[in-house]
């Protein structure tokens, strides 16, 4: 297993060694390049030429390429152009706020997903079933900037419950901090919650029909322990795939949700340095998303062979 989990993490760091040469030139690639879009006055050539000597753009590719990498790699990010602060300090500042509203979507979406797909696969074409799959395709079909607004016009301009926007820090009030996290919380939180809803039934819809359940049952083994410990077990190894799979689409979301709720996340980070042409900051956001989605994919492999043990063996080696 050990083996197994090594030879992922090779191939989880060569994947983010490709991807930190894909962000660094697509960053170069963008017209006129970063001298330009850095510069005063980008139509002059001489205010164009100081700032590529000032950043080291002057210098071949590859240069840049391995000196950003190096520092990168030692945690030096650089600093912003445009708020003369270092971008390792502002992505500090912001990765809590953008993980905590990550996680509770996530929550949001177990507990209403994985059940919900239980509960559809338990009784397929009942009236649950019907109810489940058309919430998962409503929630499938609906963007979340349009969600977001729905939210906020219902419960924060109508009935006055829910605040429409803003971030409360954790150390100023839980009760606060949640009232404002909620609904972004919820808008992604629905969406992955109607994939895995659609997921979680189709995979226990196939295990329900394997012959080892069909024995179980045969034995008297109760229809709680049969669902519960036989079948959901095997499903999840599905499950976990999709939320792996689905974590770019959520990571993807909050950049949106976090600018329709006002949150200083990531995401809108994110959007501000794409507004403002920050590019050192562009390039070390962009990088860090790619290393989460990596990252998140290497821990799903290992919780794939702990649910379970066939797949703990690669290559004839565990």
């Amino acid at each position: 297993m050990l083996w197994a989990i090594g030879r992922r993490a090779i191939i989880a760091l060569i994947t983010l060694l490709l991807a930190s040469l894909v962000v660094f030139a697509a960053v170069h690639a963008l017209p006129g390049g970063p001298a330009t879009a850095l510069s005063v006055d980008g139509t002059s050539p001489r205010v164009v030429a100081a700032t590529a000597r000032e950043y080291g753009f002057n210098r071949p590719l590859i240069v840049q390429y391995g000196i950003w990498l190096s520092q990168t790699v030692r945690g030096h990010l650089g600093t912003s152009p445009i708020t003369d602060l270092p971008v390792a300090t502002q992505i500090a500042q912001r990765i809590p706020i953008t993980a905590e509203l990550a996680v509770l979507s996530l929550l949001i979406a177990i507990v209403i997903g994985i059940p919900a797909g239980v509960l559809a696969a338990v009784r397929p074409g009942g009236m649950w079933d019907f109810v489940a799959s058309g919430a998962a395709l409503g929630g499938l079909s609906i963007p979340h900037f349009w969600f977001g607004i729905l939210l906020i016009l219902l419960f924060a301009v109508h009935l006055h419950v829910l605040p429409s926007g803003g971030f409360v820090p954790l150390p100023q009030g839980v009760g606060a901090n949640l009232e404002h996290m909620l609904l972004p919380a919820i808008v992604l939180g629905t969406g992955l919650a109607a994939v895995l809803m659609r997921q979680t039934r189709a995979a226990m819809l196939e295990t329900l029909g394997a012959d080892y359940i069909r024995t179980a049952r045969a034995k008297g083994v109760p229809e709680w322990k049969v669902i519960g410990a036989h079948a959901l077990r095997n499903s999840l190894i599905t499950v976990v795939t999709v939320i792996a799979l689905q974590l770019g689409g959520l990571i993807a979301g909050i950049v949106t949700v976090e600018e329709v709720f006002d949150i200083p996340g990531v995401g809108q980070l994110t959007l501000d340095s794409v507004y403002q042409r920050d590019y050192a900051t562009l390039q070390a956001v962009v990088l860090l998303t790619a290393a989460t989605y990596i990252v998140a994919n290497l821990l799903a492999d290992v919780v794939y062979a702990v649910l379970n043990p066939r797949l703990r063996t690669v290559g004839g080696r565990t």
